[in-house]
């Protein structure tokens, strides 16, 4: 199988018995396309667009297919909501999802991605190149599970279900900078580290803006009263929207970890600084006394006869030694050392 990251466009034709892959450009697909959905009722059609920069082309297939003016724009509005509307003769649906998997560690960054679903055919207008898609392209190329044997809904359940999968790995690359964040505050907390606990909170943030839509349309899936999707299948959808709601949870509990490293690491940084005190603390207790002999030995008087002992300096110094070893021993045993 060619590598579709690289094509511009890719249809893929199929039925239980036979399988065939076309790649070519969009502006070949504008005609062809309808046609062959039109002469071929007996296999299901996949048509991707991996690149939305054909828009001419892109738009006058959308006409030949009668599909709404609305769905067109709403293909190449990269601030569309994600949402599903019904047609006479297709369903439109538009999502985003995540290319975290690629970009593990870095903040969010995530695609547009539309469908038209028809009678035997699906139509997918991915925003930017990638693989998403890749694992239904094997399924579909080997004949593996039963995708072969179904209809055109069926192939849409697996294709938002890669797209799930990207949820799944972008939540796992957090739960990894969540691990990394907990050992770094326990062993080695910095002041840096409360900006990168923010920063995968963010993450959380930005991932469930994109996967409850996704969750909401699923569910309308499930439950839709349409000819275009199979009752027999609603329950795939379902699936669907039960993995969100895992995801869903993953995150609320990702969110208590970093709520909860946030104050650990304040906990730990109020624990240094508390250290920090103590040993200052320790150190003037100690000096205190010395400061005192040297301030009362430093006085200008006539008459102090220890200045005139002969080992006067040994005796102060010996003072020294004996008060501050003193202290230090009822520091320990206090076990304020």
């Amino acid at each position: 199988m060619s590598n579709a990251i690289d094509k511009e466009c890719q249809l893929i034709a199929y039925n239980e018995s036979e399988y065939s892959i076309l790649e070519n450009s969009a502006a070949f697909f504008t005609d062809y396309f309808p046609n062959v959905i039109k002469n071929k009722s007996d296999h299901v059609y996949w048509l991707n667009f991996n690149t939305l920069i054909y828009k001419n082309e892109i738009e006058q297939l959308c006409a030949n297919l009668d599909a709404h003016r609305t769905s067109t724009e709403d293909i190449f509005n990269r601030m569309q909501r994600s949402k599903l509307e019904e047609y006479d003769e297709y369903l439109f649906f538009s999502i985003r999802s995540s290319l975290d998997s690629k970009h593990p560690g870095k903040s969010l960054k995530t695609e547009q991605i539309s469908f038209i679903l028809g009678k035997n055919y699906i139509l997918s207008f991915q925003e930017k190149k990638g693989d998403n898609f890749n694992p239904v392209r094997n399924r579909l190329e080997n004949k593996k599970g039963i995708i072969r044997t179904k209809g055109a809904d069926y192939a849409v359940y697996r294709l938002l279900e890669c797209i799930i999968d990207n949820f799944f790995e972008t939540n796992e690359d957090i739960n990894n900078q969540i691990d990394y964040l907990e050992k770094l505050i326990s062993y080695k907390p910095e002041k840096e580290t409360l900006s990168k606990i923010e920063f995968q909170k963010r993450r959380l943030f930005d991932l469930r803006k994109i996967v409850i839509p996704m969750r909401d349309i699923t569910a309308q899936l499930e439950d839709i009263d349409n000819p275009l999707v199979n009752n027999k299948n609603h329950h795939f959808f379902n699936d669907i929207k039960d993995s969100c709601l895992t995801v869903i949870d993953e995150m609320d509990a990702g969110k208590q970890i970093l709520d909860s490293l946030t104050n650990l690491h304040y906990a730990s940084m109020s624990h240094r600084m508390n250290e920090i005190m103590k040993l200052l603390t320790i150190v003037n207790t100690i000096f205190v006394p010395l400061t005192f002999l040297v301030g009362v030995y430093g006085m200008n008087f006539d008459i102090m006869p220890e200045l005139r002992w002969k080992y006067g300096y040994f005796m102060a110094w010996g003072s020294f030694i004996i008060i501050t070893v003193s202290l230090l021993f009822y520091f320990k045993k206090r076990k304020w050392l």
